[in-house]
């Protein structure tokens, strides 16, 4: 008698665990460009950032990526004083205009809509001490993260990163010595918002190459790395 019941209830168990897998996000199947289904709001925001340096939305990435630029242009001709400053007149001069055409519009028509930026006003923006705790806690992961990474290059625990690291600040040397801040600011923007999507495209040939280009590091680091005294010993360890 139960194995009757046990037969009949099988193919709803099989037809709900099947539409449970066709109904999962993305289907296992992934693209450089797909922004997995993400829950809780730090994933969120994350999701946000892939999908802004992605074009997802043209107009959202063209505003930001504009702004942004137009922001750093105007910091590589002025001073940072002059530039919060026209800024902030800007943003005055637009919401004190519309505050004061909302009133003579208002005085006119005899209508009472009241402030026009009331919606905004009202909305809290209250940061929670629960909230502020999470962001500390974030932070101080990072930070911590990073102390040990640099007490471990400049404690020289290991020759070859620590090598890497006297390498990379001989090279931006030279890097100084032709751009400024600003300057890698601005290209380091560019990049950021033409290299993803020109690697979405492109990413088979891309592949290709960087995976050429690593396997050659790879045999010279293992050759420095034979060479050096203490590595090899450390290795075979």
């Amino acid at each position: 008698m139960a194995e009757p019941s046990a037969a009949t209830q099988s193919p709803s168990v099989s037809s709900s665990s099947s539409g449970a897998e066709s109904s999962a996000p993305g289907g296992g199947s992934g693209s450089p460009g797909a922004c997995p289904a993400l829950g809780t709001k730090s994933c969120s925001s994350s999701c946000a950032v892939h999908d802004l340096i992605f074009w997802r939305d043209v107009k959202k990435t063209g505003f930001v990526f504009g702004t942004t630029l137009i922001v750093l242009l105007s910091l590589a001709a002025f001073s940072v004083i002059s530039v919060v400053s026209y800024l902030i007149l800007a943003l005055l001069s637009v919401t004190i205009s519309f505050r004061v055409y909302k009133s003579v519009i208002q005085a006119v028509q005899k209508s009472e809509e009241g402030h026009p930026f009331k919606a905004y006003l009202d909305v809290d923006i209250t940061l929670s001490s629960e909230a502020f705790h999470n962001y500390v806690n974030a932070a101080m992961v990072h930070i911590n993260r990073a102390l040990k990474l640099i007490i471990r290059l400049f404690l020289v625990e290991d020759l070859v990163d620590s090598l890497k690291l006297a390498v990379f600040m001989w090279l931006m040397t030279y890097v100084g010595a032709v751009f400024n801040g600003i300057t890698l600011l601005i290209l380091a923007e560019l990049l950021v918002f033409s290299v993803p999507i020109v690697y979405e495209k492109y990413k088979t040939q891309i592949d290709h190459y960087v995976g050429i280009a690593r396997d050659q590091t790879k045999s010279i680091v293992e050759k420095i790395q034979a060479k050096l005294p203490g590595i090899a010993k450390k290795k075979a360890e």
